[in-house]
Order: structure tokens, then sequence, then C-alpha cells
């Protein structure tokens, strides 16, 4: 099947996942919350393979397949999170909303294993969330998966590194991303993130494959 009638059959099946945030209050100096809106796919739905996040690639603008040359894994550096709570976080960091294209919740503010497709990826727009002195060269090429958790203090769970691998997989094989740019953010720029109890190894033989 086409990636334009794949796409169609699966976004009109998980649409009703869709998170809007027109509804939200209003920030205490009055102004408007941080963008987050996107789609939300839980566990379930990528439980028996990378093909089952093929919603992913339902963009409401083009996929630009031309554009995005990498990954940049993150952590939020917190136990808890969501994807209001890290568009709060990059909004007080002169951001424009949520930074990452992509969120895995660890089961403290989204459940675990569940994806957060972020406006950023829908609209296929450049993300704000690399540091370094390539920062914006990622920014503007890279896709970026944020784990909620703090990598540095506890593992993350089973479900979201498994999402992750899922997550990696598909987007490489319709984008022809490359392993060797698959990246930790450590790699690019000087800080801990995605911290060390991140299963690197695990996750680079899981891609080599």
């Amino acid at each position: 099947m086409s990636i334009g009638g794949r796409s169609k059959v699966v976004w009109l099946s998980l649409l009703g996942s869709m998170t809007g945030v027109g509804a939200l209050l209003l920030a205490l100096d009055g102004r408007p919350a941080p963008r987050v809106d996107g789609l939300s796919l839980p566990l379930l739905a990528a439980a028996s393979g990378p093909t089952n996040v093929d919603a992913v690639f339902a963009t409401r603008t083009p996929l630009g397949q031309g554009q995005w040359t990498g990954i940049v894994i993150h952590h939020s550096g917190s136990p808890y999170g969501t994807a209001a709570s890290i568009a709060a976080e990059h909004e007080a960091m002169k951001f424009r909303g949520l930074g990452h294209h992509f969120i895995i919740g660890n089961g403290n503010g989204m459940a675990d294993g569940e994806l957060h497709v972020g406006y950023r990826w829908l609209d296929q727009l450049p993300g704000a969330h690399a540091a370094g002195p390539k920062g914006d060269e990622h920014n503007l090429h890279s896709i970026s998966i944020c784990l909620v958790g703090d990598g540095d203090r506890a593992p993350f769970t089973a479900a979201q590194l498994r999402r992750l691998s899922q997550l990696v997989a598909a987007l490489q094989h319709e984008l022809n991303i490359p392993s060797n740019q698959v990246l930790l953010h450590r790699e690019i720029a000087q800080t801990r993130d995605p911290g060390t109890f991140f299963p690197e190894a695990d996750l680079r033989r899981t891609i080599a494959r």
C-alpha cells in the first residue's frame, strides 16, 4: 500500500486520539498556554511491531523526504512529564511551544509507552531541541525524540524503550536515515542527556539489525 493510502487508513482510525489545547487555561501572566497540539498513540497501537506506528507518517504537511537526515534522542530530565509540562519548560526557554517532535511517556504524567506526536512533526517543522556547535543544523534536519524521565537517576521503562526502538526503526526505514545518524544528545552537545542509565549499547544493537 502506498504511503498516502496507508496513512489515510491509519489516520482515520486514530483521528479520535488527536489532542487539542484550544480549551487550556491561560497562563498566569495572561499569555496563551504553549502550543502542544498533536496526536497521542497508546502503547497498544504499537504492540506488535514497527509497522503499527505508521500513523506518525500521516502528517498534516506532506512528509519531507529530503528534510530529515538524522534522529536525536533526549530525556526530559525529570521523573514526571507531559507534552504540556515539557512545552511550558520550552516556552520558558524562549522556544515556541513544544520543541520535540515526539515524546514517549513513562507512566508518570503520560501512560507508560504512550507516544505523543507533536505539532512540529505533524506540520513538518524544524525542532527546538539540540545544543552544541551544530545545534542549528540538527534542529533543522534531525528528528527529536524525548523520553520522559531522568536518565541520570533511574532507568527508562521497558515499554518506553520498546516504543523508542519501534519509532526509530520506522523513521529510519521511511526516511532512509542511516544508523550512524541516530544520535544521543550528548554526542552533539556538552550534556549528559539522555543520562547514564540510557541503554545505548542495546539501542545500537537494535538499529544495526
